[in-house]
């Protein structure tokens, strides 16, 4: 069959150019490759489709009937190309966006919506899950994940900011129980557990000043798999929880949840746009990354900022 279509191709260029000398110059093979091309068309239907003389070439009956059919070939393959290029250069077809209900919500959606809005040829699918989505049976174009590395040779990674990893309570909470000066007064609290945390209830330190690192398993009675939910418990003072800095911009703002222990850090995350590794991405894929690596850092470096604020004027 697809040499078959490859042969009705020649055969339309060759009528088209009424020789074929100038169908080889269009296809750029020889005049010797299109001959034989034709011969080989002309026996596996069992007829002759062109009268060949020494001055032109003609048309038999039958060469007539099927020009018209090799014809429609040509232009619909012309036509499913240009469609291809169009889906490939212009910003139009289907995006699909994996993410977080949280990212989604609070930045992946911010972030793309001016975006959005100025390409209405373009249909945008977001799936947000905590769960982990294979980018392959899922169709998905782009992956926002939050990990310290991606290590898949199957996927290209576009880092899009650092999120550092906080551990927070409300002041409600922090009124009401035993003071907090150093990581060994953690086995006094709550912890809050996030369940798609690695290690949910533990909590790696390292002081600041002199890089000293410490490992508390903390005691938990309070589990979710949500960070919504593990960030409402937080204000009303059901524990301290362990979250991303850009999770919890308003609360940081406002002032609802505070971070403790401010000399110490918690090890910290890369925020990743994640596509199928291929040669060249189609255009709505480039200029989706292009967004979210240019609005998504600005976003972060404001909350980054708004926190210092606060933790200095609270001094």
């Amino acid at each position: 069959m697809l040499d078959n279509l490859r042969g009705m191709a020649v055969f339309a260029s060759v009528v088209g150019h009424g020789s074929f000398s100038g169908s080889a110059r269009e296809l750029g093979i020889t005049t010797s490759a299109v001959s034989q091309q034709i011969r080989s068309l002309e026996n596996e239907l069992g007829v002759v489709l062109l009268h060949r003389s020494t001055r032109k070439l003609s048309l038999t009956e039958a060469g007539e009937s099927f020009y018209e059919a090799a014809k429609d070939v040509v232009s619909a393959a012309e036509q499913g190309r240009i469609k291809v290029n169009q889906l490939r250069d212009e910003l139009a077809g289907s995006l699909r966006v994996s993410t977080t209900p949280e990212l989604g919500v609070n930045h992946i959606l911010p972030a793309l919506s001016t975006w959005m809005a100025a390409h209405d040829d373009l249909s945008v699918t977001y799936l947000a899950d905590n769960h982990y989505i294979d980018m392959i049976d899922e169709r998905i174009d782009i992956a926002i994940r939050m990990s310290p590395s991606i290590n898949d040779s199957s996927l290209s990674s576009h880092p899009l900011t650092d999120v550092r990893q906080l551990l927070v309570a409300s002041p409600q909470y922090l009124r009401q129980h035993s003071k907090l000066n150093t990581p060994k007064d953690l086995a006094e609290h709550q912890l809050i557990c996030i369940e798609i945390m690695k290690d949910a209830n533990q909590v790696d330190m390292v002081q600041t000043e002199t890089g000293k690192k410490t490992r508390i398993k903390m005691n938990s009675r309070i589990y979710t798999n949500n960070v919504f939910m593990a960030t409402t418990l937080a204000k009303e003072g059901h524990g301290l929880v362990r979250m991303m800095e850009m999770d919890i911009k308003k609360e940081l703002e406002s002032g609802e949840l505070v971070e403790v222990l401010t000399g110490y850090q918690l090890p910290s995350f890369v925020l990743y746009a994640v596509t199928l590794n291929r040669d060249q991405q189609p255009a709505k894929i480039t200029r989706c990354l292009e967004v979210l690596k240019k609005i998504l850092p600005c976003e972060l470096s404001v909350v980054l900022t708004m926190h210092k604020t606060f933790l200095v004027s609270s001094k």
